[in-house]
């Protein structure tokens, strides 16, 4: 952290961001010392440019604090043990010593923000020998309350657009969805008509909105919301603007930053998943009027990155390949009964040559070489599968339906 330092993002969906850091600055000069705006889900939001040599010193600064900063938010572990001091509830500032096992080098001081009972922030400073003075500290809680009072309004924008577009997204097609499309275009107001797409992470570990992260910390993001995906699941929607139809840029950052929070979750369904979770992209698109086509498509290509290491963790809809056809397949269709047996756990790795064989184009030497396996090895493995399917290998649309089909099983899962 540098002198005049400022967090710069257009992410910011309500609130400007200048209005965070004027009073971060504000209460920097009352202090004496820099002080860092960060909301209740500990993600960074502003911090001071307190012109103190030592502490804009990057050697002085505690791994928590530098982590902080350079990543803007803080891991579970580090939230749960600072409001292992009664942050939550507190309504005065509170003092938390330094433990340098926890990584916390240097002691803090916690204001709470809050608006009308409910804490919706915290302002933190290091707590220096010698430190601000009781009526320093009491100064600056009597500025809290404006910080308070804009989170509170940002908040609720946020969950109205959250409640907006995951109407859009799971409203049917008719009436019912011109009607959504209708009422998100009027909480956007004039980024409706903006070039943008959407991203969807999934599965995503919880289905609390109050466990979704700020749209403030994923730049180029406008609004997001928690979907339902399968029977108990849910998925991440994020709607994020773009500067080109060509660039997607933006989108693959917000998918990897929601997706390093995703597999930190502890949902039993991030956990259960051997695949993990993992993150699609549709096509560009400018207005929201086909918002529900953008998000069939950001679901179809998380689904066959799931299915498919090589395509991710991030796929884009346009490089999906088959998968673009398989995943519009019901999951009965998709799981053609040719491939029941071989699907069959003793039949694992039949399944496996079945597949890099059509992968390869049906080239033996090409196979043999990626399986590790010697031909004759290969031709025996290739007639069990004959066998197995009752499909001739030496067939053109036999291959396709044993690719196909193959592919569509991947994305149903073990």
């Amino acid at each position: 952290m540098g002198q005049n330092a400022r967090m710069t993002s257009d992410a910011v969906p309500f609130k400007s961001l200048g209005d965070y850091q004027e009073l971060v600055d504000e209460l920097s000069e009352l202090l004496g010392v820099p002080a860092t705006l960060e909301n209740r889900d500990f993600e960074l939001i502003a911090f001071g440019a307190y012109d103190s040599e030592g502490d804009l010193d990057p050697s002085a600064l505690d791994p928590v604090r530098t982590r902080s900063i350079l990543t803007r938010r803080s891991t579970a572990a580090v939230r749960a043990w600072f409001e292992g001091f009664g942050i939550t509830r507190a309504t005065d500032p509170v003092r938390i010593p330094p433990t340098p096992e926890a990584g916390v080098y240097r002691g803090r001081i916690c204001l709470p923000v809050r608006h009308r009972g409910v804490v919706f922030g915290y302002v933190w400073l290091l707590d220096d020998d010698p430190g601000p003075t009781e009526q320093q500290l009491a100064a600056a809680m009597e500025v809290t309350p404006r910080i308070g009072a804009l989170l509170a309004d940002e908040a609720q924008h946020g969950a109205d657009l959250s409640r907006e577009l995951r109407a859009v997204l799971t409203a049917e097609r008719g009436w019912q969805g011109d009607m959504a499309v209708a009422e998100l275009r009027t909480a956007l107001g004039a980024r409706a008509d903006a070039l943008h797409t959407v991203v969807c992470v999934t599965p995503w570990p919880s289905a609390d909105p109050d466990d979704a992260p700020s749209v403030r910390t994923v730049p180029g993001a406008t609004a997001l919301c928690t979907v339902p995906w399968g029977a108990t699941a849910q998925s991440l929607a994020l709607l994020v603007r773009l500067r080109s139809a060509d660039v997607l840029t933006p989108a693959v950052s917000a998918a990897a930053r929601l997706l390093e929070r995703a597999r930190s979750g502890s949902g039993p369904d991030t956990k259960a998943s051997p695949a993990g979770p993992a993150a699609g992209i549709a096509a560009a698109r400018t207005g929201i009027a086909e918002l529900g086509a953008a998000w069939r498509e950001a679901s179809a290509a998380a689904r066959a990155a799931r299915a498919e290491p090589r395509l991710g963790p991030v796929a884009e809809w346009a490089s999906i390949g088959p998968f673009r056809l398989l995943t519009s397949l019901s999951p009965e269709t998709a799981r053609d009964p040719v491939v029941h047996a071989l699907l069959s756990p003793a039949h694992q790795e039949l399944a496996r040559t079945a597949e890099v064989y059509l992968d390869c184009a049906g080239q033996a030497g090409r196979t043999a070489a990626e399986l590790g396996i010697h031909r004759q090895t290969l031709y025996y493995r290739l007639s069990r599968v004959e066998q197995l399917t009752g499909l001739d290998l030496d067939d053109g649309e036999d291959r396709l339906l044993l690719h196909m089909a193959l592919k569509g099983a991947r994305l149903q899962g073990p």
